[in-house]
């Protein structure tokens, strides 16, 4: 019951803006950690090992910090959870796109900056709307499916361990020159605790939806780069009936990568992301009867 109250707290409250702008989020402080390792070790010969060395650290101190927080018992578990999860910042990060596109093109990209790393400068509104989409569905399972399963497998010491996984892989998990090697098992870790999770949220994304096109779900998903963010994407896809992914800009370059849920609409409007939204709230409501069911059982 502990991950149900949490869900609901952090569906209530969000990110209280009073607090964290007076006192840094844990997200913060995980995201200066990692930075201080890089800083720190990131240098000389055996990239990968220290790499591997900071990561089986970042873990077992996260874990450790996970026990001591439990010991203050019940209410500290679903407070600390509730910070960890993020179901209503995103949604409110998400429609802010659309917003931003009703008031013009120039808002809606500065508000799609905001969420993904590809470059928006050229974006259309179907772009910027795309953007918003796929980074919905990418951070749903990211930011709420994951950080609820792991604290259903393993309760505050799981869920701050996944949390740190993942900002480590934000932050040092690319094929860069500098972080191909260091960040090499943050990257792979990353991967396989987000193994389960990222189908799981693709399961609740589309059930609501009545969606039961698995194989094509499957088949688009392998098109990703990422070996589990592709979930996501192809069941939003398909339960809006739009197409994801496909061409796009990195670094001032175009990409011809597939498109997701390819015979999809392709024009997209902001009502698209309104839509994305309302999706969000489905999958995380299907997550919150899971959540009660097993409390239950």
């Amino acid at each position: 019951m502990t991950l149900v109250l949490a869900m609901l707290l952090d569906a209530t409250m969000g990110e209280p803006r009073w607090l964290w702008s007076r006192a840094p989020h844990p997200a913060v402080l995980m995201g200066r950690a990692v930075g201080w390792c890089d800083t720190r070790f990131n240098n000389g010969n055996a990239q990968r090992i220290k790499g591997t060395a900071v990561m089986a650290s970042l873990f077992a101190a996260a874990w450790l910090l996970g026990c001591i927080l439990s010991a203050f018992g019940p209410v500290a578990e679903v407070i600390v959870a509730a910070i960890l999860l993020a179901q209503r910042s995103l949604v409110e990060h998400v429609s802010a796109v659309a917003q931003g596109l009703r008031a013009g093109l120039p808002q809606g990209r500065r508000s799609v900056a905001m969420i993904v790393s590809r470059d928006t400068s050229g974006m259309d509104q179907s772009a910027v709307s795309r953007a918003a989409i796929e980074s919905a569905a990418e951070n749903l399972s990211d930011g709420v499916i994951a950080p609820a399963f792991w604290f259903a497998i393993g309760g505050l010491p799981g869920l701050i361990a996944y949390k740190v996984t993942n900002t480590a892989d934000s932050m040092i998990g690319y094929r860069t020159p500098r972080h191909e090697k260091f960040g090499w098992a943050a990257a792979r870790l990353d991967d396989v605790l987000n193994l389960v999770p990222a189908r799981l949220t693709a399961l609740l994304i589309a059930l609501p939806h009545g969606i039961t096109d698995w194989r094509g779900i499957r088949a688009d998903a392998a098109k990703h780069r990422s070996p589990n963010a592709g979930w996501p994407e192809a069941a939003m896809s398909r339960a809006l009936g739009i197409a994801l992914a496909g061409p796009r800009a990195y670094d001032g370059q175009m990409r011809d990568f597939p498109w997701v849920n390819g015979a999809g609409r392709k024009p997209l409007l902001p009502q698209d992301i309104e839509r994305a939204t309302r999706s969000l709230w489905l999958a995380w409501a299907a997550a919150l009867g899971l959540a009660t069911l097993l409390a239950i059982m």
